[in-house]
Parts: C-alpha cells; sequence; structure tokens
C-alpha cells in the first residue's frame, strides 16, 4: 500500500509537471506570435546567452501558467510575496525570480522525501519525509533571499559611492542620484530609479512613504529621506560641511558594518543547517544495522522507550532547526504599527464562552502583572489584544496536551499489539542470535498470540488454567516442562497487555507539558522585546543621523524637528504623532508625555535635549556634542556586534550538532549499553544454573 501510495505522488507530481509544461509552451507560442519573437531572432548557433534567454522566456511563460492554476497559484503568490521585498518595481526579473526559486525548491525537496520514503516505506516515515521535504523547502527559500539580501546591500555601497562622486561634481541631489542608479547593479538600480522619479514628482510626500514602507532594509529608507530633506532645505555651500555628504558617510558606515557582521555570522554558522538535518537520512540505516548486527536491540526499537527515543530524535531535529534559524536573524524584524485587520483570535472571543474562560485567565485589570503582560506586548511590538494574547497560550496548552495524550494511548495501542503480534526476541549469543532460538522464535509467537487471544476475555488467569488449556491444544505433544515455560511466558504477557492503559501519571505529565507550553509564546516575548531593544538603538542612531542635518538649518523649530523625525521612524512613530498632534496645546507638556510614553533610554535622552532647545538654547546649542554621541553609539554597538557574533557562534554550533549526537547515543549507543548490561547478567545467570 505504501509503494502504491509513492508511486501516486510521483504519478501526480509528473501529471503537473507535464501540465505545466504544456500550458507554459503554449503561452510562449502566443507571446511569439503577437510579439513576433521566435527561436530564428536568438541568432544562429544556439549559444549560451540564447538559452539562457531561452530559459527566462520559458520561466516567465511557466509562471504565467501556474498563476491561474488553483491551489498553485496561492503557493506561486506566497513566494512572490517574500521576493517582491527585494524587487518591488521590476516586474520581469520578480517572475523570473520567482519560478527559479520554486523549480529548485519544489526539486529539491520532493527528490528528498522521496529518498527518505523509498528507503523503508511506512507511516512514520511518510511523516519523516514530509517533515524532511519541508525543512528543506524553508531552508532553501531564506537561503536564497539571504544571499539576495546582501547582494543588494553589497550593490548599496557601491549606489552611495556613486551618488557621493557625482554629488561632488555638480551639487544637484536628484541628477547624482540617477547617475549613480544609471550605472549601478540590476537590483539597486530599481530602487534608485524609484527614489529619483519620488524626488522630482509633483506629490514627492506620497511618493516618498511608498518607498518607507517597500524598502528592503533600513539603509535605502534613510538614503531617500535624507535625499528629501537636502532637496526642500538646502546643503551647506562649503562642500567641507556638506550635511548631505555626512549623512552618505554616516549611512556608508552603517552598511559596512552590518555587511561585516552578516559575513562573520554566516562564515561561522555555515553548513550548521545541513548538520542538523543529517540525523534524519541516518535514523533507519543506523536501525537496520544495529537489528542486524545485534539482534537483541530489536527488544529496543519494538518497544514504548524505542519509539518515544525515535521520536523525540526527531523533536531534538526540528528543535534544533528552528533555533538555529532564529540565530540566523539579523535582530531586525519587521515592525508593523497598528493591529492586523485579519485575526482569528478576535473572532474566537465573540464566542461568549471562549470569552469567559479567557477573562477568567487574565490577570485582574490594574494589578502589576497585568501591566506587566501588557507594557510587555508593546514593548515586543506584537499588536495584539492581551485577551488573544491569552487565548493562543490557551489553545497552545490545549494542543500540546492533546498531542501527548495521543501519543501516550498510541504507545499503549501499539505496546498490545507487539505482545500480540510482535515477534519474540530471547537471549542468544552476543552480536548473533541463538539459531535454535531465531529458528522456533516465529513458532513461539503464533502459539502465544494463539493462546492470549483465546484466554483475553477472562478477568483473571491463573497458571493452572493455562497449562490445562495450552495442554489441550497440543493434544498432549509438549512436556510439562514446555507446558509450565509456555503458561509463565503467557501470563507474564497477559499481565502486561492487561497493564497497557492511560495512567493517572501519563496524564498528569501532559497536562504539565501544556502547561509549560503556555509558556512558550511568553518566552518568545521576552526574545522579541531584546531583539527590539537592537532595532530601537538602530533608528534613535538614524533619528540623530536626521537631526544632524536638520540643526543647521535656518529658523527650523523643535515642531518641524519632530515632523522630520515622524517621517523617518518607526518604531516610535506612534509617540512622536502623538507629541506634533499635542504640540499646539503646550510644547513641554507634549515632549514630557514623549517622554514618559517611551522606556527607552537613549530616546528618552533624545527628548531631554529637545526640551532643552525648546526651553532655554538653540538646536544646534542643544545637540553640539552630537557627533561624539553618535561615535560613541556607533563604537558600543560595533562590541556588542562581536559578542552577539561569538555568542551565536558558540550556541549555533551546540544546536546544530545537537541532533547528531542525540541519533548516535541516544538511539545507538546507551541502548546497546543497556542491552549488553542485560545479556550479561542473562549470560551469568545462565552460567551459575550449569
Amino acid at each position: 500500500m505504501s509503494q502504491q501510495l509513492l508511486i501516486g505522488i510521483l504519478v501526480c507530481s509528473l501529471v503537473i509537471c507535464v501540465i505545466l509544461t504544456i500550458a507554459s509552451v503554449r503561452i510562449q507560442r502566443r507571446y511569439e506570435v503577437l510579439y513576433g519573437m521566435n527561436s530564428k531572432t536568438l541568432g544562429p548557433g544556439g549559444s549560451l546567452k540564447d538559452v539562457r534567454l531561452k530559459l527566462k522566456q520559458w520561466l516567465q511563460s511557466l509562471y504565467l501558467a501556474a498563476i491561474n492554476i488553483p491551489g498553485i497559484s496561492n503557493y506561486v503568490r506566497r513566494i512572490r510575496r517574500k521576493i517582491k521585498l527585494l524587487h518591488p518595481y521590476d516586474e520581469v526579473a520578480l517572475r523570473y525570480e520567482t519560478m527559479k526559486l520554486i523549480l529548485l525548491v519544489i526539486t529539491a525537496s520532493t527528490l528528498s522525501g522521496a529518498l527518505l520514503f523509498m528507503h523503508n516505506p511506512g507511516p512514520v516515515f511518510i511523516i519523516t519525509s514530509v517533515l524532511a521535504a519541508v525543512i528543506i523547502h524553508h531552508l532553501m527559500i531564506d537561503l536564497f533571499l539571504h544571499r539576495l539580501e546582501l547582494k543588494l546591500m553589497h550593490q548599496t555601497v557601491e549606489l552611495f559611492s556613486s551618488v557621493r562622486h557625482h554629488y561632488q561634481q555638480h551639487g544637484m541631489v536628484e541628477e547624482a542620484i540617477y547617475e549613480a542608479a544609471t550605472t549601478s547593479g540590476h537590483e539597486i538600480s530599481i530602487h534608485g530609479h524609484r527614489i529619483h522619479q519620488a524626488l522630482i514628482s509633483r506629490d514627492a510626500e506620497e511618493e516618498l512613504n511608498h518607498i518607507y514602507n517597500t524598502s528592503p532594509n533600513r539603509y535605502i529608507q534613510a538614503f531617500a529621506g535624507i535625499s528629501h530633506l537636502v532637496l526642500e532645505l538646502g546643503d551647506h555651500e562649503d562642500k567641507s560641511h556638506s550635511v548631505f555628504l555626512k549623512g552618505l558617510s554616516s549611512l556608508t558606515k552603517e552598511l559596512h558594518l552590518d555587511i561585516l557582521k552578516r559575513q562573520r555570522l554566516d562564515y561561522l554558522l555555515k553548513g550548521l543547517h545541513a548538520i542538523a538535518l543529517v540525523p534524519v537520512f541516518f535514523t533507519s540505516p543506523i536501525e537496520q544495522w544495529a537489528r542486524a548486527s545485534f539482534p537483541a536491540m530489536d527488544v529496543f526499537y519494538m518497544s514504548k522507550l524505542g519509539i518515544l527515543t525515535k521520536l523525540s530524535v526527531y523533536v531534538v531535529i526540528l528543535a534544533a532547526y528552528i533555533l538555529l534559524q532564529k540565530l540566523y536573524l539579523n535582530d531586525e524584524e519587521e515592525v508593523k504599527v497598528g493591529f492586523r485587520k485579519k485575526n482569528w483570535g478576535a473572532s474566537l472571543l465573540r464566542n461568549v464562552i471562549i470569552y469567559r474562560i479567557v477573562i477568567a485567565l487574565l490577570p485582574s485589570p490594574g494589578t502589576p502583572k497585568y501591566e506587566q503582560r501588557t507594557g510587555l506586548l508593546k514593548d515586543s511590538s506584537r499588536r495584539i489584544h492581551l485577551e488573544v494574547f491569552y487565548l493562543r497560550r490557551l489553545l497552545l496548552a490545549l494542543g500540546i496536551t492533546s498531542s501527548m495524550l495521543v501519543i501516550f494511548i498510541s504507545l499503549h495501542l501499539f505496546a498490545k499489539h507487539q505482545l500480540l503480534h510482535g515477534q519474540s526476541v530471547e537471549a542468544g549469543w552476543f552480536g548473533r542470535g541463538n539459531p535454535e532460538v531465531t529458528l522456533s522464535g516465529n513458532t513461539i509467537r503464533v502459539s502465544d498470540s494463539e493462546i492470549m487471544a483465546a484466554m483475553l476475555g477472562n478477568d483473571k488467569v491463573e497458571a493452572d488454567q493455562l497449562i490445562d488449556w495450552i495442554s489441550k491444544a497440543s493434544e498432549g505433544r509438549w512436556s510439562k516442562d514446555q507446558l509450565r515455560e509456555t503458561a509463565m511466558r503467557v501470563q507474564d504477557k497477559l499481565n502486561r497487555y492487561q497493564h497497557e492503559y492511560l495512567k493517572w501519571w501519563e496524564v498528569l505529565l501532559a497536562a504539565a507539558a501544556g502547561y509549560a507550553g503556555a509558556y512558550f509564546p511568553l518566552g518568545l516575548l521576552y526574545f522579541h522585546r531584546k531583539v527590539r531593544r537592537m532595532e530601537m538603538k538602530h533608528e534613535v542612531y538614524q533619528l540623530y543621523t536626521v537631526i544632524s542635518v536638520l540643526r543647521d538649518m535656518k529658523r527650523i523649530s523643535v515642531e518641524e524637528l519632530l515632523e522630520w523625525l515622524s517621517r523617518f521612524s518607526v518604531i516610535f512613530k506612534i509617540p512622536i504623532q502623538k507629541a506634533v498632534l499635542h504640540y499646539e496645546h503646550g510644547a513641554e507638556l507634549a515632549l514630557h508625555e514623549l517622554r514618559d510614553e517611551v522606556w527607552f533610554a537613549d530616546f528618552r535622552r533624545l527628548v531631554d535635549k529637545l526640551l532643552l532647545a525648546e526651553e532655554k538654547v538653540s538646536i544646534s546649542e542643544a545637540f553640539d556634542d552630537l557627533d561624539g554621541e553618535m561615535s560613541f553609539m556607533f563604537e558600543q554597538r560595533r562590541q556588542e556586534y562581536e559578542v552577539m557574533i561569538e555568542t551565536k557562534a558558540a550556541w549555533g554550533r551546540m544546536i546544530g550538532f545537537a541532533p547528531m549526537y542525540a541519533l548516535v547515543f541516544l538511539y545507538l549507543v546507551i541502548p546497546l549499553i543497556g542491552m549488553s548490561f542485560a545479556q550479561m547478567n542473562d549470560y551469568y545467570e545462565q552460567i551459575q544454573n550449569i
């Protein structure tokens, strides 16, 4: 049945590929007719360049075919959205990269899953194959996007250098950006031309807001904003004091630091994903080798403990992959302002019963715990209500508890099946089974199964009853010793069979696992708050860069400065906008409210300087030490990056090799040692009986 399932999956995949190929060919021919393109226009000889062009045309046609097929179209759009951040405006490149990534990912995932399934067909390996395919799928997508992002960052450095060169020639911001974008790499040139179009458009504010929301990184976003600032307010006449060139220098220095951090982290964590995934492919070969070399290992691999150990190895593999993904994060997260429009948790809370249960679990409003949880959601940029958060924790706890109960019940059913129909494994010679036992084991299993099936209806079975029943069934052909030995063995199996049911401590263990799992989202919130702290430092540094551009502008006020800061800010956008709205009703009161609303110390120091500029001194005097402050922040972050990289490298090596250690020691070495001691004990008893 499993082979038929595999054949069905392969046939379905082949049919889908054929349909997509036929559809893409038909679409490609239609485009050739409409636009006058054919293979002859590609040039004679069929060079490598012509083959690449033909491949790109085929992928474009394949995209048009896939986007119109239900089910497949949703997957294509999901991959497209991930790449769109780096290719937001080039439709041709976006379609090409999308289909190229999809074909590579699906091919690798299908081959790995089919390889695992063909190696050992069965229900367990169906789940294992799907797990491996999903992990490889996400891993390849993340690797592709990471390389594309790093390539874009290198091109951004070249763009900034070229903009600086052209700006020093003629002193025109928009022309410098246009000329630099024309000679830059393909990916960054798209963003450069878009920034140029936004700067010269009639509604520059709206176009720039669109760029802020779709920029692939904060450097392009800050570059667009600084360019708009200088274009609107003008630059210093002396090029040695140019605020535009100074802003470019700050962004370039930040970008170099980020690139070095990513490259070093990639070097230290290289290959750990593959090492963590390798045990998936070697679980079955190790088990087969151990069974062939040490037949007594069947007792372990076919027991509940063996199944739990195998599940534990898979859980370690999955956990290692997730943790490695967290380590690969660049300590930046996309911050969305406001609540999500589509929230399934809010829909569930409309049910009165569910709402009352969640409210009963919530801490009372006004208590320190309630304020702590609410503040944690706010500080970690999770824009959801506290009720929805507790509902998710409740559902996670119920899901873990239910899964644990299902696992325990399945293990008991498996143990019962093994007692009735499992292979009998007796003590034999170390490393090889006893030939006599090996030949007679199948007969023992059949006779034990028949006896147990006949005796299962009785509440309590005595040894004498078993001896009488076996004697009648064997028609007197067995000796008394054989009858007594068989009766004792069957009675032991019956006792174990009757005790295979869900225990109270298993229910308690499942409940404890669910209770512990409910704290996992809480731990993630603390983790995201720590990550967001690093992002806050980035944004404060960026705000200081804006202030360094604006502080020397004539007739600039604190209110206008706040308006510009709100345009650049993401994390602090809402508090700054509130301060701008309340500024007319009292400048000092609005700034004090802004300071009290944000807990981050670096941002509070910035607001204190704004208060000083509002009350006593000018903006340039309030920020006279800005250069030294920015230098200190940059050096501090550089040191934090070094410590973070070393910490991530140490954790990455430990996490990456954890699945390999779990497979070798938990699934092979420790069981083998345990079985060896058990066999030595049996041999010692046999020697004493001689």
